[in-house]
């Protein structure tokens, strides 16, 4: 299902954290918008082996990349969120070496490679904030695998929630250290690389020490200080400077 295009807000807010952007280079941005894909929730975007249909661009909703066993096990490896975009070069591959899937009911946009190509070429400000997202998307990587394999189970559910904090506040979707989480549990436990019940344990204990709150689909952090000191939460990976939660 697809509608009439609408202004990249999210996009435009994230990259403007890595670069200051013109009026002329955020006009060249809102220029990317085409039809608009609305997906429902829990529905693949596009499935490993597929060809590539462009870049994606997430614009309302979460969605998430994974892979799977031939046992029909999960692992999910990165989350998206609106303002976030698909592989810049994915037009060199065959075929899609993983899954992309929706959380939530998405609104999302399928850049063609040529199209954003061109612009990096011509907008050297508008290129560098593309790499810089890159470049996040990389070392938010190396976190999850840190979290995986390193952290304690409360640690790395405290650490996901942190994360998703500052990267929702950068696109203006996350207020007084609440946002929508629409994740099971089990989304968590393929994230994190836990057990279903260990999940509910550790979110169990994260309420009863006061630290948040996760009702109605939404999670609200109630002592974010607190909580960045269970998870050893540094934002600095996610190079937001100062903009990054406090």
């Amino acid at each position: 299902m697809t509608q009439t295009s609408s202004p990249l807000n999210p996009l435009l807010r994230k990259l403007e954290a890595f670069a200051p952007l013109s009026e002329a280079e955020r006009a060249v941005l809102e220029g990317l918008s085409g039809p608009i894909e609305v997906v429902p929730a829990h529905a693949d975007l596009i499935r490993e082996g597929d060809k590539p249909k462009g870049i994606l661009l997430v614009l309302e909703g979460m969605a998430f990349r994974y892979k799977t066993r031939a046992s029909g096990a999960r692992q999910i490896v990165a989350y998206l969120v609106p303002g976030d975009m698909g592989d810049l070069d994915v037009a060199l591959l065959d075929q899609m070496d993983h899954n992309i899937a929706s959380f939530s009911a998405c609104k999302v946009v399928w850049i063609k490679p040529e199209t954003l190509a061109s612009i990096q070429q011509n907008y050297p400000t508008i290129a560098r904030a593309l790499r810089m997202s890159t470049l996040v998307d990389e070392a938010t990587l190396r976190e999850w695998l840190v979290n995986v394999g390193c952290r304690s189970a409360i640690e790395r559910i405290a650490h996901l929630f942190c994360e998703l904090l500052v990267r929702l506040q950068v696109v203006g979707l996350a207020t007084d250290n609440s946002y929508t989480l629409p994740l099971t549990q089990l989304d968590l436990a393929d994230t994190t690389g836990m057990s279903n019940v260990h999940v509910n344990r550790s979110l169990q204990e994260l309420r009863r020490q006061g630290l948040i709150e996760l009702k109605g689909g939404r999670l609200t952090i109630l002592n974010l200080p607190r909580l960045r000191a269970v998870a050893e939460f540094k934002a600095n990976y996610l190079h937001l400077g100062d903009q990054a939660a406090a």
